[in-house]
């Protein structure tokens, strides 16, 4: 299996595994895309997070405001109609979710991968543009009517980052 093929595999099965479990709902996989350039632009919530190793690149996930509250609603138990932190928490940690699951699968094939923590943005008509001209595999999923994204870009990093984990437990050891 390629690399591609893989990364659609484990985005479908992530993606499907953290609704089920975490939000209580069943998704429907829809189209796969590989895109180059800068997205048009977003109205909603978008969370990146990082992936760095012998392979660097980033994981998104977008949703609509409106699907972005369900789901925190779903995670929370509790009834979200507006965009706030909690929701935005909710957002960022099911792209971790998501991500994180896609990382473990893919060390098996790329080795050892760091995951950064995600940061999340809200509002209307923005873009974003990530360095580099490496592709984005996009997977959407079907809520009932509503569209949830997840995209990723992974190509082997020009300056890999050495994963050994006695460096990290140093570095939490100066309170880093």
């Amino acid at each position: 299996m390629n690399l591609k093929d893989h990364l659609v595999e484990s985005l479908s099965k992530a993606v499907e595994d953290v609704f089920s479990t975490m939000v209580g709902a069943s998704i429907v996989p829809g189209e796969v895309t590989f895109e180059n350039g800068a997205p048009d632009a977003h109205d909603g919530v978008l969370s990146f997070i990082g992936l760095a190793g012998s392979w660097a690149g980033t994981g998104c996930v977008s949703c609509s405001p409106v699907l972005a509250c369900r789901v925190c609603s779903q995670m929370l138990m509790t009834e979200t109609t507006a965009v706030n932190e909690e929701v935005l928490d909710a957002v960022a940690e099911v792209t971790n979710m998501i991500i994180g699951s896609v990382k473990n699968d893919l060390e098996q094939e790329l080795g050892p991968l760091g995951l950064s923590i995600p940061t999340v943005v809200f509002g209307k008509n923005f873009r974003t543009k990530s360095a580099g001209h490496a592709e984005w595999i996009v997977r959407r999923f079907h809520w009932d009517l509503d569209t949830f994204e997840v995209r990723i870009c992974l190509a082997p990093s020009e300056h890999p980052v050495s994963l050994q984990p006695h460096a990290f437990g140093q570095a939490n050891q100066m309170g880093i």
